[in-house]
């Protein structure tokens, strides 16, 4: 296709199940309708086998596309009532929840490994860890994108897993205005309306608002108030501009616990289960304790301690002191395309993103059950000759105060020209992006918290949050966070700048071949200044320092084959290597201690097919995806003794998943829409080879998951439509959640599947649409937690009704 211009607005809009838009076919070249800024799809499946998307930035059909892409259309988005990012992550093999990620945000993982946001192809917030994320409302995208494996060359600074790229909505010209109503369990209500049509015949606009509150499954509550506005100003038949601009304020309540593992340890109880120990098996842990409180103890016990999360029912470990994380973000772009030529096409983009949050949340709070250890020891606690078997240890609050701004620019220049019989595809592109971030962090602690000034031996601190007694029944101190005398324990400003080139070249080349070959030079600029902490937490940090910068380079690339021995197969192969900061928010010394960035590689093998005249597309797809050069101490190397000849870190450390993945879309008949996917993955910590936890699982990351979702328009009564019945369901294996230093080594969160369903009906300008979620009530943890797991939502409803004006 010689107009890239219109395979832009193709793949924002295309759908992976259902008809959106209509396109004219022209000498095998899709020419745009300048007066409906749309594209009709003529059939269902038949755009996503046409178009790869923008993950590419290509004009490849995706048959042809040697990487694996995924996209999940705004049909089936719609139909599963999914509200925000991680409602849809069923529906794309390879995406889970990450480990660790206390209950904040969109902290995903692609193959085990780290993930980058994009809006359309622009930074939405990443690289933030659990400090502070954003949860991406889907309000106002069209559909996602899932590029898997390292996009460096195209993206600026990628991550290792991939890129998931939220399509937004766009204004068109012909007018469309809706109303959208939804009530569900736990006092969820939202409204939401979506109006766009043409001002005049070049400037169109687009405004999408939605308001949202919910108590919260266990009280997990959230607010969520957003705005959306575009204007689209068609300068020239060959020229056009997008301002666009996003405002979203919400509230959510953290729960950065879930159901905490009771931490009770084996190999300390000489390598019995917590259910088959005896009070002999106690004793040398348990000295402080009297022969009845030993057996009061272990008559609490179950074979699930040390093992798998405690089951604290629809309570929460989420404190009154607790706050909400108070998010606000404000997005500003504009886009500028233009058709040189009918071969020649230029797209840039300039965004403005501002986003602060901050939040009081709990974490700690572990149950320690039995565990002897060296160094203060945490047996159950006894208070006036008093024995607490579920009383929290170690429980802490941490206060966060956050702001982070960044300008990001990009520019894609296409060009399409034929060379003897190869048809070839040329981009050029530049990318530049500047993150700011300002954090600070304040904690409190409760008895267990004490610091003693090393040369006196005089207490300098003493945590009095008072002890939780019992994690099925906490209680919770009063008053405020402040009145607890905290400590400032982080508090920084860190700088990061990138800026890349890069030339991608996609060759038709005749006998079902097409090759995909990038290369990009990319460099990386880091500042940090520190500004003191509380003396009492760390003194060798209390004082400001000067800023620190260090700045690394390098070269990406990327590799892809693809072959189509007939019109419903091709096979393909694909290598990319990718790099970003080491860490967004980490700190930095500005000497040769700082670590390098971060690398990344990944190959695919993947086939294609497609059938019932290209309304079912399979995909599957054998992978090794490989976070490098992670950094490990050298285990010879002694501080001050030994010479500049003795390395004091190695470089050699990686995290790999390899595995398998299965992605199905169809639209079979006039009757079925069907999606199906499937993923085995082994994810691997080989951060330090030396180490005896050498390859180990990733924390979180499962072995195997498996998604379906089917939709079948039933004839069954006199109606004027079809009746749209869904039945979904999700699985997902066993996941590590393993704290080897709190004394649980092998504890895990437990395979689950869940079932939802849809029922839906419209006519004219209005559809109803009922969606159950868990419709077997199964009970099950959707989030791996430090050393504990974030308990499904049990089963609820939801009602929606849509009004098209």
């Amino acid at each position: 296709m010689k107009n890239y211009k219109l395979s832009l607005i193709a793949v924002a809009c295309a759908s992976a199940l259902t008809p959106l838009h209509s396109f004219a076919e022209t000498d095998g070249h899709f020419k745009a309708n300048n007066d409906v800024d749309t594209i009709t799809v003529v059939g269902t499946q038949h755009q996503l086998v046409l178009d790869s998307g923008l993950a590419t930035k290509s004009d490849m059909s995706l048959m042809q596309t040697p990487a694996p892409v995924v996209v999940v259309s705004s049909e089936l988005i719609k139909e599963q009532g999914a509200d925000d990012l991680q409602d849809i992550l069923r529906n794309i093999s390879g995406v889970t929840q990450a480990g660790n990620n206390y209950g904040i945000g969109d902290n995903l993982a692609i193959r085990g490994l780290g993930v980058n946001y994009t809006y359309d192809g622009m930074y939405g917030g990443a690289g933030l860890g659990n400090v502070f994320n954003p949860t991406r409302s889907l309000t106002n995208v069209e559909s996602v994108e899932v590029l898997k494996g390292p996009a460096t060359g195209l993206y600026g600074m990628g991550s290792a897993g991939g890129i998931i790229n939220l399509i937004e909505k766009k204004p068109q010209f012909a007018p469309s205005h809706s109303v959208d109503v939804e009530i569900g369990q736990w006092n969820t209500r939202s409204i939401a309306i979506d109006t766009t049509a043409g001002l005049t015949d070049d400037l169109a606009y687009r405004l999408v608002a939605k308001t949202a509150r919910s108590d919260g499954y266990r009280n997990v509550g959230q607010d969520r108030d957003e705005v959306y506005g575009s204007l689209k100003y068609q300068l020239t038949e060959d020229q056009d501009v997008l301002l666009s601009a996003a405002y979203i304020k919400d509230a959510i309540k953290v729960d950065s616990i879930g159901d905490p593992v009771r931490i009770y340890n084996a190999a300390s109880a000489n390598g019995k289960p917590a259910g088959e120990a005896t009070v002999a098996d106690l004793m040398p842990g348990t000295a402080n304790l009297t022969e009845a409180q030993r057996q009061q103890l272990m008559d609490t016990m179950s074979n699930s301690d040390g093992l798998t999360p405690h089951n604290i029912g629809n309570a929460s470990l989420v404190s009154p002191m607790a706050k909400a994380n108070e998010g606000e973000e404000l997005r500003l772009k504009l886009t500028h395309n233009i058709n040189f030529t009918d071969d020649l096409f230029l797209n840039q983009q300039v965004q403005y993103r501002d986003y602060e949050s901050g939040f009081v949340r709990q974490t700690g709070a572990y149950n320690y059950v039995y565990y002897k250890q060296n160094k203060a020891p945490r047996a159950p606690l006894v208070e006036n000759d008093v024995l607490y078997p579920f009383a929290a240890r170690r429980q802490e609050y941490r206060k966060v105060a956050a702001h982070e701004q960044s300008w990001q620019y990009f520019a894609d220049l296409h060009y399409h020209f034929d060379l003897g019989s190869i048809s070839n595809e040329l981009l050029l592109n530049a990318n530049f992006e500047d993150r700011n971030v300002r954090l600070k962090q304040s904690s409190i602690y409760d008895a267990d918290k004490v610091i003693k000034d090393k040369a006196s031996g005089k207490v300098t601190y003493q945590g009095s949050l008072p002890y939780i007694y019992d994690i099925n029944n906490p209680n919770w101190g009063s008053g405020n966070f402040e009145n607890y005398d905290p400590l400032i324990t982080s508090n920084y400003e860190k700088g990061v700048q990138a800026w890349g080139v890069g030339v991608q070249h996609v060759g038709y080349l005749g006998y079902g071949f097409t090759s995909r070959v990038g290369v990009a030079f990319n460099e990386v600029s880091q500042t940090y200044q520190h500004f003191g902490v509380d003396p009492r937490y760390r003194k060798s940090a209390a004082e400001p320092t000067p800023e620190a910068d260090t700045k690394d380079n390098g070269i990406t690339y990327n590799l892809g084959l693809s072959y189509m021995p007939m019109d419903d197969l091709s096979f393909f192969i694909n290598y990319a290597k990718g790099r970003t900061a080491y860490s967004v928010t980490g700190s930095i010394k500005g000497n040769e201690d700082d670590r390098k960035d971060s690398e990344s590689i990944s190959y695919d093998l993947g086939m294609r097919v497609k059938s019932f005249d290209d309304q079912m597309l399979t995909s599957l797809v054998l992978f090794d995806t490989r976070r490098t050069n992670l950094r490990y101490n050298n285990p010879d190397y002694e501080d001050g003794v030994s010479g500049p000849e003795v390395e004091k870190y190695f470089y050699d450390g990686e995290e790999r998943t390899q595995g398998v993945e299965l992605d199905m879309n169809a639209f079979i008949g006039d009757k079925w829409k069907v999606n199906l996917n499937a993923l085995y993955q082994e994810a691997r910590d080989r951060k330090d080879p030396n180490s005896k936890s050498y390859d180990t699982r990733q924390k979180g990351i499962p072995r195997v998951t498996a998604g379906a979702w089917v939709t079948y328009g039933a004839d069954w009564f006199p109606l004027q439509n079809p009746l749209n019945i869904s039945l979904g369901g999700q699985y997902v294996g066993e996941r590590s959640v393993a704290a080897k230093p709190f004394g649980i080594p092998d504890a895990y969160l437990p395979s689950y599947t869940v079932v939802d369903t849809g029922l839906s009906y419209g006519q004219d300008n209005w559809q109803l649409q009922l969606n159950i979620n868990n419709l077997f009530n199964e009970r099950y943890y959707s989030k791996a937690m430090y050393a504990g797991g974030m308990p499904g939502e049990e089963r609820n409803a939801t009602l929606n009704f849509n009004y098209k004006l």
